[in-house]
């Protein structure tokens, strides 16, 4: 099974237990649809400043893949939070992650 396939719950937790175990903390904005909700991360440098990525499916390859939600790649949390708000009232089954990580790496990134 690839990990397109993988419900998003346990692809979240499987993710969440690495953080764990490093001491990176985590909270979710929002819980979506168990088995299909898309994920978006907001990944917080503790600065003031976000990345905000999208997961986006790729139907040629049948793959996730990662973009950033807006047009650049390091934003201002209170731009972040905004869009967040949005995309939580259009989609309800989106799944929001934020991560306190200085380096704002995606810890999802090949998944």
């Amino acid at each position: 099974m690839s990990g397109a396939q993988l419900p998003t719950a346990l692809l979240v937790e499987g993710h969440l237990t690495n953080l764990t175990a490093k001491g990176t903390f985590y909270y979710f904005i929002q819980k979506g649809n168990p088995s299909s909700g898309l994920l978006l991360l907001k990944l917080n440098g503790l600065n003031g400043d976000v990345r905000l990525l999208a997961q986006e499916r790729d139907f040629i390859e049948d793959t996730l893949v990662w973009v950033n939600a807006l047009d650049k790649e390091i934003v201002e949390e209170a731009k972040a939070d905004a869009y967040i708000e949005r995309a939580i009232s259009r989609d309800p089954d989106l799944w929001v992650l934020e991560i306190e990580d200085t380096e704002m790496n995606n810890p999802f990134e090949h998944t």
